[in-house]
């Protein structure tokens, strides 16, 4: 069965190519999110939430880092602490792999409570292996924990890529089942104490919730994906590590389309 998946690879190579550099040539290229990419929500106690990662973190389709994932994130955890300041800090690099959030922004995390690290579709996009970005993932579970402490890490779901609309088929398909393999092995890393993996549902990100590239969330996006992650930090951060969360949410769609979900591996 590899052996016809690699086959069939082959054959289609001159096609996925000719779709990739169409695709390069012609997605509009979207600034990151302006403003500050720190700030607070509410009083009491403080709550420290670090988002570290790639375009999404860097607000890429969003006008500010309050709209973004990382600002959106820091909502959801207000309204579940009423009662502690949630102080949020986005540290994100547009194109970044796991291998350069670890280099270049890893070093950058202070002291904080909770880590959210949101990588995956460059990865793809770069062809890197599931046990290479296995492997750097570790990395920066290790590094964050060095310098931070034993602190929660919540790794996000890898985004599906066979749902973002810029994508041609069948360039789509193959890049979709490579992000779910990336996603299954993040999701692996689990096993470690205090690493939490949320996934993202593929019919979560609809047509109408990406930015002008159909590439990125823009902020109705932003903010359907931060409150699918808002479920599962709660529960985090009350120090219950279950290792696999799965929203609520996420489970009513997974019971309602069963077959959206677990692509094969390419």
């Amino acid at each position: 069965m590899a052996v016809l998946r690699l086959f069939l690879l082959f054959l289609m190579a001159p096609v996925l190519v000719a779709q990739a550099v169409r695709v390069r040539r012609t997605t509009p290229r979207l600034p990151g999110a302006t403003g500050p990419v720190e700030g607070s929500l509410g009083s009491g106690r403080p709550l420290r939430l670090t988002v570290i990662g790639e375009s999404t973190v860097d607000g890429v389709g969003a006008l500010t880092h309050a709209d973004a994932l990382t600002g959106q994130l820091a909502v959801g955890l207000a309204r579940a602490y009423p009662d502690r300041e949630v102080q949020w800090h986005a540290l994100g690099i547009t194109g970044a792999s796991a291998r350069v959030v670890l280099d270049e922004l890893v070093p950058r995390v202070r002291a904080v409570d909770v880590v959210v690290v949101v990588l995956g579709v460059n990865d793809t996009l770069e062809l890197h292996s599931a046990a290479r970005y296995r492997r750097d993932l570790l990395a920066i579970v290790v590094e964050v924990r060095r310098r931070a402490g034993d602190v929660p890490i919540v790794l996000a779901g890898v985004p599906p890529l066979a749902s973002f609309p810029s994508l041609p088929r069948p360039l789509r398909d193959v890049l979709g089942a490579r992000s779910v393999a990336l996603d299954q092995a993040a999701r692996t890393l689990t096993r470690l104490p205090g690493v939490t993996h949320i996934p993202l549902a593929p019919g979560l990100l609809r047509a109408g919730m990406f930015a002008a590239d159909r590439f990125h969330p823009g902020p109705v996006g932003y903010r359907a994906w931060a409150a699918a992650l808002s479920e599962g930090l709660p529960i985090v951060t009350d120090g219950w590590h279950p290792g696999e969360v799965t929203p609520p949410s996420l489970t009513r769609q997974v019971r309602k389309n069963p077959k959206n979900f677990g692509a094969p591996c390419i």
